[in-house]
């Protein structure tokens, strides 16, 4: 296997074969830098800011008619109120119904039969404690007593129980109850006018209600999808359908599906509908399912401490009757020793008869007449309670469908599942165009409302943007075309010298001395004058099983028995690619411990394009530039050449280190050298598990230790931008939804100046705030043609939304599946851009980052941000607890682990490129 680097692609990621460099761990504080400045001041109050509304359109660019998968809604009865009621829903004891799916039975039930005194209203049930009807019920209040017969519950099955003969499961599952009678109290809650949307198109105040108004629409669908049998994942349903299946690895399943939504559009409402994709369990025998998730061929290989884990919680059928249970654990023992107590009864058939323990492998020879195979040696599957286990074979027991997967899927299975959910755009357009014909057109009570959904996708006009020019070596001038340049030919612009350098190599494949020579020579034809290596160290094979801290400390012991002075690179050849071993406790050492910039490989194959990859990461770590905007070399950027402007990029990641219980990672990264806008530094913190909002960005210390990301990155600008201080901020934030807009701007803003404010400075910086959303389901399609809308297409009208200033951008060239556009938010411009300004700004920073020859979909800061926060993981994963340091407990209780502290010698450099 070899490693590989990741580049955009299609709206997608493409594997470039043979590269693994990402984003080191930028310093969790830095030393404050000697740098003049005001003595600390008292804060001042917070600045309140609101999202502002759009102050025009673009206008620059090619015009061009494009198709969008919104199908528009047409309201026939506008004055239709929809009634909110509250529901309750308890069994006889009290207890509240907690499963939604035995909600809907008790809510169908209940319909069925109460109808008359209900007026004969339908109801949208949201499975859990709301439901609406169009036009008000005969009462605000109802109590009713619902029995919900075994006609709607799958037959029991009897299993062996602890202490019992048979254990008759009662357990309050999804699929599995006994008759009972349930205890429903509905009263009304308040009036929901669908007219609100047609007026929150014009009045800002009507927002909330044409949200409630959505929210019911959106509700039909999924009560639709629902009494289909479907899964439902917030807005997108899936059916259980094995020719939407596609296997992707270890027991993992990638199942298809559709997302529907209505949306306020500047057009009027619009219903969305995407192609979409969940990961579920892969449905079938149990043990089938656990060879393939241990990635083992024989039972007898199972890790069953893993397959507990894995297993709990999970539903399963029992064969041998018509019935399901949840899964709660495992048996101690296996089935053929596992004993449990039954009740035999006496030959007169008196029930009171005597205890015996018996085993269930011997229970299910005598009393079911089955005969054990696979699973006698097996433990049992128990899906009992904690006290009261029940056993069942696992032979008898297939996983059902439609189970999610919400575990962290590895990087082979990312891989798979990207692969496999790709379809070209004509294709998704003859789905979706499918899909709105079949799903819509008989619901009920959408034609109560009087709502109709067009069955063509939307023609809208959009703009290709002018592709920026670059600069390369030798004042060369570079024109991308399609969203990509090479360096055939060129050279690049500020080439770095490598006179003192070492390669070692932990891959018994690799010839170093080949590809060392290979390397000098493409450096050289790119401008990059590289010396022999001073030293070629392979690594000793009897070091090759033993633990990857072990060997990375035993080459660099090699390491200094060979240099005499600190090399300014090593290059490192690493064994495999992807997951390799080697890659955490390697860059930790090199870039925590001994500050020396590195570049890991693990080639198959030596071609230029491969090396000039390497070459161009290698450039930028080292502190050359590889390319840059032509109007940027010039110095003639818009509104930013003459005020010292810092542009920041934003992102958190969770779930980064492999557990859905880690910590997140908030990266964050700062422009240098101003008024350039190519060039970046980043910082990154953990913060509690799934917290998105960054709560370091200000952080002061009483020990003085870290100051916070915002304190570490103006430091860094005062000291590449020759003493300039930034008095505006372009600050782009990835991966918060529109519900968290407000607080990126009370709560991250208010920290940015809050950290300004500490470094002396009175005044109040300026700020255009842009959050940037990739997770959304907006796809634009060329109306004629296969292929993929250009690079550089804009969207700024129709669809987008009726007050806000937001637009859609695909920067990039689509080459695999359909190209999802960047949907871009400007919740604050006081820098004053125009739209044309600011959309022309974005388009040219997808064309900055230095890892890359091709236009990324998203603005370089937020790749930078995101590769640096979503590869801290891979530094922190190798450690053990007496390894990693912590912090105070986080807001769970779970101790931070703190990150390395970079080297002052690289901590200010691209490391993360």
């Amino acid at each position: 296997m070899e490693v590989a680097i990741t580049r955009a692609k299609g709206g997608m990621t493409e594997e470039v074969p043979g590269i693994v460099e990402a984003a080191e761990p930028p310093t969790s504080s830095q030393s404050p830098a000697d740098v003049p400045h005001n003595l600390e001041t008292e804060q001042m109050t917070p600045t309140k800011y609101s999202i502002i509304s759009r102050n025009g359109v673009g206008t620059t660019g090619k015009h061009i008619p494009l198709l969008v998968n919104l199908f528009e809604v047409a309201v026939n009865v506008p004055d239709t109120v929809f009634f909110q009621y509250s529901v309750a829903i308890t069994f006889e004891d009290k207890q509240a119904v907690e499963s939604k799916g035995i909600g809907r039975k008790v809510i169908d039930r209940l319909y069925q039969t109460y109808s008359s005194e209900l007026g004969g209203k339908r109801f949208v049930y949201d499975g859990g404690k709301t439901l609406y009807t169009v036009g008000p019920l005969p009462l605000n209040k109802y109590e009713f007593k619902v029995l919900l017969e075994k006609s709607f519950t799958k037959r029991s099955a009897k299993s062996p129980g602890a202490n019992g003969s048979l254990h008759e499961e009662t357990k309050r599952s999804k699929h599995s109850f006994q008759s009972k009678t349930f205890m429903v109290e509905i009263s009304f809650a308040t009036k929901i006018p669908l007219q609100s949307i047609v007026i929150s198109l014009k009045e800002v105040e009507s927002d909330t209600n044409s949200q409630d108004a959505l929210r019911v629409l959106d509700t039909i669908l999924r009560q639709r999808a629902a009494n289909c049998g479907c899964l439902l994942v917030r807005q997108s349903f899936f059916h259980d359908d094995s020719r939407n299946f596609n296997d992707v690895g270890a027991g993992v399943t990638a199942v298809s599906g559709f997302h529907s939504s209505f949306r306020s559009t500047q057009r009027g409402l619009s219903l969305n509908i995407d192609v979409s994709t969940t990961i579920i369990i892969k449905p079938g025998p149990v043990i089938d399912f656990l060879l393939s998730n241990q990635q083992v061929k024989e039972p007898r290989y199972i890790d069953w401490e893993k397959a507990k884990k894995m297993l709990k919680n999970l539903r399963v059928q029992a064969t041998h009757h018509n019935q399901e249970f949840k899964i709660s654990g495992l048996s101690e023992k296996p089935c053929i020793q596992q004993l449990f107590s039954m009740k035999v009864k006496n030959d007169d058939n008196n029930s009171r008869g005597q205890t015996v323990d018996i085993t269930v492998y011997e229970y299910f020879a005598k009393h079911c007449g089955i005969e054990l195979t696979s699973s006698a040696y097996l433990p049992c599957l128990d899906v009992g309670k904690p006290k009261r286990p029940v056993y069942l074979p696992l032979e008898l027991c297939s996983l059902v469908s439609l189970q999610r997967y919400t575990k962290v899927l590895s990087l082979m299975q990312r891989a798979s599942l990207v692969e496999k959910s790709r379809q070209k755009p004509q294709d998704r357009i003859k789905i979706l165009k499918s899909a709105v014909g079949k799903c819509y057109d008989d619901d009920p009570v959408l034609a109560a409302c009087g709502i109709s959904i067009e069955k063509q996708l939307n023609l809208i006009e959009g703009r290709v943007l002018e592709t920026p020019k670059l600069k390369v070596g030798k004042n060369d001038d570079c024109i991308p075309h399609n969203g990509r340049w090479n360096f055939n030919k060129k050279t690049l612009l500020q080439a770095s010298h490598i006179d003192y350098w070492a390669v070692v190599n932990f891959s018994a494949s690799c010839d170093t001395s080949y590809i060392s020579r290979e390397l000098i020579r493409c450096g050289m034809s790119k401008g990059i004058n590289i010396e022999r290596p001073y030293t070629l160290i392979e690594e000793e094979p009897q070091l090759r099983k033993s633990h990857p801290v072990a060997r990375v400390e035993r080459m660099f012991d090699l390491l200094a028995s060979k240099l005499n002075r600190e090399p300014k690179l090593i290059l490192c050849v690493l064994p495999e690619r992807k997951i390799c071993d080697i890659y955490g406790p390697w860059k930790k050492k090199c870039l925590s411990e001994i500050g020396v910039v590195t570049q890991c490989i693990a080639p198959v194959k030596i071609t230029n394009q491969y090396l000039t990859n390497v070459l161009l990461k290698i450039n930028s770590k080292l502190g050359g530039i590889n390319s840059l905007l032509a109007i940027e070399h010039s110095g003639h950027l818009p509104l930013i050449k003459d005020t010292p402007t810092m542009i920041l990029g934003m992102d958190v990641s969770h779930n980064s280190l492999g557990r859905l219980d880690s910590p997140s990672i908030a990266a964050v990264v700062g422009s240098r050298h101003w008024p350039l806008i190519s060039r970046y530094r980043a910082s990154v913190r953990m913060q509690a598990s799934k917290v998105e909002m960054i709560d370091a960005l200000y952080k002061p210390l009483e020990n003085g230790s870290d100051d916070g990301i915002i304190r570490e990155l103006l430091l860094d600008f005062y000291d590449s931008s020759n003493g300039r201080k930034p008095t505006q901020f372009i600050v782009f934030r990835d991966g918060v939804s529109e519900s968290q807009f407000e607080q990126v701007l009370t709560i991250e803003l208010n920290q940015i100046i809050k950290a300004y404010q500490h470094l002396g400075e009175v005044n109040v910086p300026q700020f255009t705030v842009i959050v940037a959303q990739k997770k959304h389901h907006i796809k634009l399609f060329l109306p004629n043609g296969p292929e993929n809308v250009p690079p550089g297409t804009v969207v700024d009208t129709t669809i987008t939304h009726p007050r806000n200033y937001d637009f859609y951008m695909c920067a990039h060239a689509g080459m695999l599946g359909t190209s999802r556009p960047v949907h871009y938010h400007v919740l604050l411009d006081e820098i004053g851009f125009s739209a044309d300004g600011l959309q022309n700004l974005i388009h040219s920073l997808s064309y900055v980052n230095q890892r890359s020859t091709i236009a990324t979909s998203v603005v370089a800061p937020i790749c930078y941000a995101h590769h640096a926060a979503a590869q801290m993981g891979q530094l922190l994963n190798f450690d053990d607890s007496s390894e990693t340091g912590s912090s105070p407990a986080s807001e769970g209780g779970i101790p931070i682990p703190e990150l390395p502290r970079l080297h002052r010698n690289v901590r200010s450099s691209m490391f993360f490129c």
